[in-house]
């Protein structure tokens, strides 16, 4: 049986946002690509919950970091399904890494994971 996860609205945002970056940057297929092999690493992760990295330098939330490519996987290890935060971008500045994790930490309350995207 495969493990499932669920994407946050802001992850579900940030793949979005990401495709689109990547589409205007270079072509459709890359940007198909990119998010292939995000969602692929998703995937494993959900396998292997324990495969990611704390950051506790970025946050002192219960999540872990995963990374793919230029991007950071932002995901909560003890859940089942496995809960994906968000998706950043690793150049990002570590202040708005830590308060943007916090806030979409703060919103896995029961009535947020009513408009969770669950994957299988």
């Amino acid at each position: 049986m495969t493990r499932r996860y669920v994407l946050a609205p802001e992850a579900a945002l940030d793949l979005i946002q990401i495709w689109r970056f990547i589409k205007k940057q270079s072509n459709v297929e890359i940007a198909d690509r990119v998010e292939s092999v995000i969602r692929e690493k998703i995937v494993f992760l959900a396998a292997n919950p324990g495969a990611g990295h704390w950051r506790k330098n970025l946050t002192d939330e219960a999540v872990k970091f995963f990374p793919v490519y230029s991007y950071l996987i932002v995901y909560r290890p003890e859940t089942t399904p496995l809960q994906i935060v968000s998706i950043l971008h690793d150049r990002r500045d570590v202040e708005h890494k830590n308060r943007r994790t916090q806030s979409a930490c703060a919103g896995w309350g029961s009535a947020a994971r009513d408009h969770l995207e669950l994957i299988s």
